[in-house]
């Protein structure tokens, strides 16, 4: 069990190392610091056997908090009460030392959690089998990939037996094979009663894996309770932030993980509408969606395409098609002129966080303006399947009886 109560963190911002000094001295005038609470007055509890969701924006706490539980970090005010053996995974390179082999590190950590070296032992075969570094158990941590690392701290943290596992956004760097079997294991650690508490920017795995969610904005909690309505919130924030910004400078580029092109037309705007033609970010299975793609030109444009493509959250491209491929011609366009490109489809994905890219190009395939990851959006209910699409497969079986001796 977890109690986090009126916990707060005060950190004293200084422009220059030497105003520390300063500031002790006798009869010094005003303070030379700024203060930043990282976190304000944040209570909850989180029961036995519980795995509680922390989001939010970057800065928002979330990290310091998890510190403040694992005891790596001291409160300013306030206080956190734990029952039973805690292991963290926090930020990539805390608790091993670079120099040891993947082994002697398994060992150390072991020992810090109170496990002595025949436990430890006994564990060793499980946590190299999950980790799956092979030969590179014997080389000094230094010498490892973050996925490597990574895989390995977790592998030694969930196989210490902890009552209570703390893990940050760590798992981000594993694969995709290594992050189903985090969520696999999580499962597990579920059905044993261990209490969990991580954060994650998945909103998928949140809404999957939790019981529960918080929300913190700027060291506060903004939302708690169910992770679908804590998450609806979170969407919501993101949302009214986004429009609060694009009202002060409607030159305010779109969001997007990368951008490239000529600038022969500028994408102004990326949507996603149900059949109501309402913008979504979040949908349900079965129903039809069209995404709009509106863009102007600044330069004669002959024949453009349009076209977008749907990713995964770990970025395996999962559908994309153009205005060529669908033989949509699209004519001249002049500078100042508007083009609106929607594309109409039925939802077959399955139930998780997925991004739509954005493109506008020329014919021979080069982009006036290309938009990676331009949106979010979480694809909800369904049946459960396996995979990134429901392809609604029917079933036919037949019964064949053994014919018996001597039959004709």
């Amino acid at each position: 069990m977890v109690r986090v109560h009126n916990l707060s963190k005060l950190y004293r911002l200084y422009r220059r190392p030497t105003d520390r000094i300063r500031e002790l001295l006798p009869f010094h005038g005003k303070p030379l610091h700024l203060d930043f609470w990282a976190l304000r007055e944040v209570s909850f509890q989180v029961g036995k056997g519980e795995i509680f969701g922390i989001i939010g924006p970057n800065g928002g706490g979330k990290s310091t908090l998890l510190q403040v539980i694992a005891g790596i970090l001291q409160p300013t005010t306030g206080r956190v009460t734990t029952q039973g053996r805690r292991a963290a995974l926090l930020e990539l390179g805390a608790g091993f030392n670079p120099e040891f082999t993947g082994r002697e590190n398994v060992f150390l950590n072991g020992e810090i959690m109170g496990l002595s070296r025949a436990e430890v032992a006994r564990a060793l075969p499980s946590i190299e089998a999950f980790a799956e570094i092979g030969e590179f158990i014997d080389r000094p941590v230094k010498e490892y990939s973050s996925g490597m690392y990574v895989r390995l701290a977790f592998s030694t943290a969930i196989h210490v037996e902890p009552e209570v596992l703390i893990v940050d956004e760590a798992l981000a760097v594993g694969d995709a094979i290594f992050a189903n079997r985090c969520v696999r294991k999580f499962e597990e650690l579920r059905r044993k009663n261990v209490t969990v508490l991580f954060v994650s920017h998945d909103l998928g795995l949140v809404k999957q894996l939790a019981h529960r969610a918080i929300l913190l904005v700027n060291g506060s909690i903004a939302a708690q309770g169910e992770p679908h309505d804590v998450i609806n919130r979170y969407i919501g924030l993101v949302l009214e932030r986004q429009r609060r910004d694009t009202a002060q400078d409607s030159a305010t580029p779109l969001p997007h993980s990368f951008r490239h092109g000529d600038g022969t037309s500028t994408i102004l705007d990326v949507s996603l509408l149900d059949e109501r033609g309402r913008e979504v970010r979040t949908v349900a299975c079965g129903g039809r969606l069209r995404a709009r793609v509106r863009s102007v030109f600044h330069r004669p444009s002959s024949s453009p395409m349009v076209g977008i493509l749907v990713r995964n959250r770990i970025g395996m491209e999962v559908y994309g098609t153009n205005t060529q491929v669908e033989k949509t011609e699209l004519g001249e366009f002049g500078p100042g002129e508007e083009l609106v490109v929607e594309f109409a489809f039925e939802n077959r994905l399955t139930p998780q966080t997925y991004t739509l890219t954005a493109a506008v190009q020329n014919a021979d395939g080069t982009s006036h303006d290309w938009l990676d990851d331009a949106l979010a959006f979480e694809v909800v209910g369904g049946p459960e399947r396996v995979g990134v699409v429901d392809l609604r497969s029917s079933v036919a079986w037949t019964r064949k009886r053994p014919l018996h001796e001597g039959s004709d």
